[in-house]
């Protein structure tokens, strides 16, 4: 298999990735310092960051960004705000949070489209899975904070890769969203909760099986987005008479019959 190839025509999509990962560590590293002002510049850097990116990309990936944006904020502040499934060190919402979301779906979607990482699709699916699997299984038997809902989501996370629309994203999510869990628990900038409080079942700091969540986020964008696109095509074959606006009619000159 020639590689060199592949790597060259994945460039735009390895450069998305490289801004993103690069991103992810120093605006987690300067979250770190614990300055509220600075959470919420590094917030519009990121909205910054996010827009130019998306300047090269297609209507489509643009509208399933968007959507990706606004369900996992919901879900932030369900998850964290509302049930404290994880905590942020300020007890909020980091301004960075959204723009963030959207970037890690954004360069999921780009690694997935590379031709690069098309050609390694069967190695990198194996090795995924045995990177997961491995973690979960020492998280339900080997670390002292045991990690069941870790191991729940690796079963979904595997449901998803295999049976669900769009598998390379998945596999693709799993190491953005891995980078970032990683460096943002070792960091402080937030933690997960030793029982989740929905099922009551231990969880790690972070679950293994973490990547589980943000292919729903995928998911939700990806079909969202096809069926909004769906919707316009509809509007767009029905009769040109149906589709044009109302039509007011002109000013009426109302006089008296004196005149």
């Amino acid at each position: 298999m020639k590689l060199w190839p592949s790597i060259k025509a994945s460039q735009h999509e390895l450069i998305v990735a490289g801004i993103t990962f690069s991103g992810i560590a120093l605006c987690l590293y300067l979250d770190s310092l614990h300055d509220l002002e600075l959470q919420n510049a590094l917030g519009e850097c990121a909205w910054v960051v996010l827009f130019g990116l998306l300047i090269w990309e297609s209507s489509l990936v643009r509208l399933q960004v968007l959507i990706a944006v606004a369900f996992a904020t919901l879900g932030e502040h369900f998850a964290s705000g509302l049930m404290q499934g994880y905590i942020y060190y300020f007890h909020n919402i980091p301004a960075y949070v959204p723009p963030g979301h959207g970037l890690v779906y954004l360069t999921a979607v780009a690694l997935a489209r590379a031709p690069i990482f098309q050609a390694l699709q069967r190695p990198i699916l194996w090795g995924v899975l045995a990177i997961m699997g491995s973690w979960s299984l020492w998280g339900v038997t080997l670390t002292e904070r045991s990690d069941w809902i870790g191991a729940i989501l690796f079963l979904a996370y595997i449901f998803c890769v295999l049976r669900g629309r769009a598998p390379l994203v998945y596999l693709a999510a799993f190491f953005v969203t891995t980078h970032l869990e990683l460096i943002g628990t070792a960091l402080g900038t937030w933690t997960w909760v030793t029982l989740d409080p929905i099922l009551s079942l231990p969880q790690g700091n972070p679950p293994s099986g973490v990547a589980a969540w943000y292919c729903l986020v995928d998911a939700v964008a990806i079909g969202g987005a096809t069926w909004i696109s769906g919707q316009q095509r509809n509007v767009r074959k029905l009769p040109a008479r149906i589709r044009k606006p109302l039509a007011f009619p002109a000013k009426v000159e109302i006089t008296t019959g004196d005149s």
